[in-house]
């Protein structure tokens, strides 16, 4: 019998623009100390539970996530820039608040829309399934990368605009009958409280 394709959607761990509230987007934030160590602890649960590689995006606060999982998993890592984070434009760097305030109509220059940030990350869904046919694979990307995901696969009930995603939680996909479907998301049974 085929094997069913899983993808396990991680969250990066915590920077210190998270921590802050600030949006990051294609800003190159490292991850914090408690960024780490959440790596860690997704990395010791996820070494319970076979799977066959990482992909992650390259940006370094993804990038540091999936190297400290590799450390305690032992699988491949490959970089996909279909995964990196979405465009804030001028937004990156703000608050919620101050985003508010300097754009209040929502037109924020250079901001990668909704749709070529869902086309984009649903392409390298498509590519890994096509590369990839009935692998479990563990896959580190963003908050609104993960959120135009889980909203595309559930037609809009949770995800984008609906869920915000914790630091470091897993969302659980799969492939089944021809289509993807949400098993599960925003999980952190996983990660030890502050």
């Amino acid at each position: 019998m085929k094997r069913m394709s899983i993808i396990c959607l991680i969250r990066h761990g915590e920077t210190d623009w998270n921590a802050a509230g600030r949006i990051q987007g294609r800003t190159d934030i490292p991850l914090n100390l408690k960024g780490v160590e959440q790596a860690k602890q997704c990395g010791k649960h996820l070494s319970a539970n076979a799977a066959d590689m990482i992909i992650a995006s390259p940006l370094t606060r993804a990038k540091q996530t999936a190297e400290i999982i590799q450390k305690e998993v032992n699988l491949p890592l490959v970089f996909m820039d279909d995964f990196i984070e979405r465009c804030f434009g001028e937004a990156e760097g703000m608050t919620f608040d101050d985003r508010r305030s300097h754009f209040p109509d929502g037109n924020i220059p250079d901001l990668e829309s909704i749709e070529t940030l869902t086309s984009r990350v649903m392409d390298g869904i498509k590519k890994i399934n096509n590369n990839y046919p009935g692998e479990k694979l563990l896959l580190v990307a963003h908050g609104a990368v993960i959120n135009a995901i889980l909203s595309h696969l559930s037609a809009g009930e949770i995800g984008s605009g609906k869920t915000r995603l914790m630091n470091a939680c897993f969302s659980n996909i799969h492939f089944k009958d021809e289509k993807w479907l949400v098993h599960n998301f925003n999980q952190v049974s996983h990660l030890k409280a502050d």
